[in-house]
């Protein structure tokens, strides 16, 4: 039986689907133009929102370059951030704004690669025109787009496109009936497709095969714990910090997909006796943080959360303080590539290459 709020929606869906199709045919025809950068492009987005594991590949992709000697420049719009126009980030050598300004996923990206120039825009080619401007004797060797797949505005050397697997990829819907961006078959306009968050290889394999019909090359990847970090000292002895098994949380997030964080725990061992979720960047009030710690203390449960929000608690010293008056910590996670690293690598080498 059909979802009666699915119904509701459908007709704003097939509006929303119109609109988007009509703008792509636009920039199809050449009657929207797309802006040359004076440096190369790499974009990184998908056709769904949120949930893909896109953060965590931006950072492998600029670690990537980094790796090779090449100096990299993110640009984001830093989504719910509190700020207005261009903002720099990061000039490369130092944080010059709070996760605030730059909005929690930009933040974490910047921190987590301090020789990485960073900024956010509305505008992602105000952003570039600035960059280029501010960094015009030391120009970054390639500037990669956060969440771009459907910024057309600025041409890229180097398109990416990930699905998540994990979703319904046969039955998604357009916004606002379903978290569909734009339709299926826009998949063409990427470089490369990274399918990502597999667990289950024969529903990648399924989805490999209606991709591999594009002829686009297809990368498999995952993402996979790196470290449980601990960001209050008190009451944690030296094993706990070390190791996630036997430890007993109340773990909370504001993210697109709730449970893969809680079965990343699980797997690794923790214990979750009581959970919390958010909307995906939805700002943490003195009140809901409080009441997670008041429940958490009157369990004797550990606090566990994302590193993408602890970044959007960061912003707030008053917050931060909130829940470091328990045992605090937060999980760090990689993207890991499973299957076509060597052509990933060969791809992103193409484009500062100039070939």
């Amino acid at each position: 039986m059909a979802n009666p709020l699915s119904i509701l929606l459908r007709p704003a869906a097939l509006s929303y689907r119109v609109v988007v199709q009509l703008r792509n045919a636009l920039f199809d025809h050449r009657l929207f133009k797309a802006w040359k950068s004076p440096v190369p492009v790499v974009a990184i987005g998908n056709l769904s929102t949120g949930g893909t594991g896109k953060t965590p590949l931006v950072d492998w992709v600029v670690k990537y370059y980094l790796s090779i000697g090449c100096k990299p420049a993110i640009i984001s719009r830093g989504y719910r951030r509190e700020s207005k126009g261009v903002q720099l980030v990061s000039d490369g050598q130092d944080i010059l704004i709070s996760s605030k300004e730059a909005g929690d996923e930009t933040a974490m990206l910047a921190w987590n690669n301090p020789n990485a120039i960073v900024m956010v825009a509305n505008k992602r080619k105000d952003a570039v025109t600035a960059l280029a401007k501010r960094f015009a004797k030391r120009l970054p060797s390639v500037i990669i787009l956060d969440d771009a797949f459907q910024h057309r505005q600025i041409h890229r050397d180097l398109n990416i496109a990930l699905i998540n697997i994990s979703e319904p990829f046969f039955k998604a819907k357009m916004l606002p009936e379903g978290r569909l961006r734009e339709p299926l078959k826009n998949l063409k306009r990427a470089d490369l497709v990274i399918l990502n968050k597999i667990s289950d290889p024969k529903k990648a394999d399924a989805i490999e095969k209606q991709v591999e019909k594009t002829g686009l090359p297809i990368i498999k990847a995952r993402l996979k714990t790196a470290e449980l970090v601990c960001i209050s000292g008190a009451f944690i002895t030296s094993e706990e910090a070390r190791s996630m098994k036997n430890i007993n949380a109340f773990a909370f997030a504001g993210i697109a997909s709730p449970e893969s964080f809680l079965e990343s725990l699980r797997q690794e061992g923790v214990t979750i006796a009581a959970h919390r979720f958010f909307n995906d960047h939805e700002p943490y009030s003195v009140k809901k943080l409080q009441a997670i710690c008041r429940e958490a203390e009157a369990k004797g449960l550990s606090l566990i959360t994302t590193e993408k929000d602890y970044f959007r608690i960061l912003g707030s010293p008053y917050l931060i303080r909130i829940i470091t008056a328990r045992p605090c910590y937060y999980l760090k996670i990689e993207t890991d590539i499973l299957e076509g690293k060597e052509k990933l690598q060969e791809m992103l080498r193409k484009v500062v290459s100039g070939q």
